[in-house]
């Protein structure tokens, strides 16, 4: 339980550098999801099939918030470096 409160108060005073820091580690967190997803997608069933399905854009998913996540993770570098 200690654990908890010292992350929930080291949260509570964390910079926006940090909280940047967070959201581009869940963006790329997210598109390691869409590229499992990505290829679980092609590798399951024949492309006619899942044509027929729908689709669900797993690779511009995957672009999108890698590219997100790299830059937030770059904006905030500088600042959550210099704190260590």
């Amino acid at each position: 339980m200690d654990t908890l409160s010292t992350l929930s108060a080291r949260l509570q005073f964390a910079s926006e550098a940090e909280w940047l820091a967070l959201v581009g580690l869940g963006c790329w967190i997210g598109a390691g999801l869409c590229l499992v997803m990505e290829r679980l997608r092609g590798s399951r069933r024949s492309v006619e099939r899942l044509e027929k399905v729908g689709f669900m854009p797993w690779t511009s998913l995957f672009v999108a918030l890698a590219i997100i996540g790299g830059g937030c993770l770059a904006t905030s570098l500088p600042v959550v470096l210099g704190r260590l």
